[in-house]
């Protein structure tokens, strides 16, 4: 799926977070979106994934051989980011099924369980995980969804050396032939990303 972004820009009250940011996210390619705390990496992310909206400007997905438009095209995102909430009373086991119910995944539940070292904790309920265990199952829940486009923001927080690990492998495992959109500062979160927008660049004078 591509992702064409014209003049896009996003206002709180009356204050500009960004303006006329204009760019185009190409299928399979891999992007950084960069900038200061506050900039408005978060917000263009989710603007992006559809979880707000924009107050000027215009975005397109469409298809990327017959570039017709996407229908339905928030089927097609997976999220992972520090502010998405899990279901705390529920088991990982438990958000693996509720999901696949209206996301299929690409690998068994097993297979996601243990590639993200949580076998041993499956049926325990999420309130009791640890931050990092919290991060490693939405990396791996976003991350072998079937979706066409990525989204990323702060990847690898609350990781430790062996999660910062785990979030290497799934980038170089399983993101072939997806759109793939990093918000970060940490260098390497996005080292396979060629392309980096700043969004300092969409600043007001």
């Amino acid at each position: 799926m591509n992702i064409d972004l014209q003049k896009v820009g996003k206002r709180y009250n009356r204050e500009w977070i960004f303006r006329k940011l204009t760019c185009t996210f190409q299928t399979g390619n891999h992007y950084a979106i960069i900038g200061p705390n506050g900039s408005g990496k978060s917000t263009l992310l989710q603007i992006i994934g559809g979880a707000t909206l924009h107050n000027e400007g215009r975005i397109a997905y469409t298809h990327p051989e017959t570039l017709q438009v996407v229908d339905h095209p928030f089927q097609h995102v997976a999220v992972a980011a520090p502010y998405l909430e899990l279901i705390e009373e529920m088991t990982a086991l438990e958000i693996l099924n509720f999901q696949s119910t209206f996301k299929s995944f690409s690998v068994s539940n097993t297979v996601i369980l243990n590639t993200c070292g949580l076998t041993q904790a499956a049926n325990k309920q999420i309130r009791f995980y640890s931050s990092g265990m919290k991060q490693r199952l939405k990396l791996g829940l976003a991350f072998y969804s079937k979706s066409s486009l990525l989204l990323l923001d702060e990847p690898t927080t609350n990781l430790d050396q062996q999660g910062i690990e785990l979030y290497t492998h799934l980038i170089e495992s399983c993101t072939d032939g997806k759109t793939v959109i990093i918000g970060s500062n940490d260098a390497t979160e996005y080292r396979s990303c060629k392309e980096h927008i700043s969004m300092s660049d969409y600043k007001e004078a």
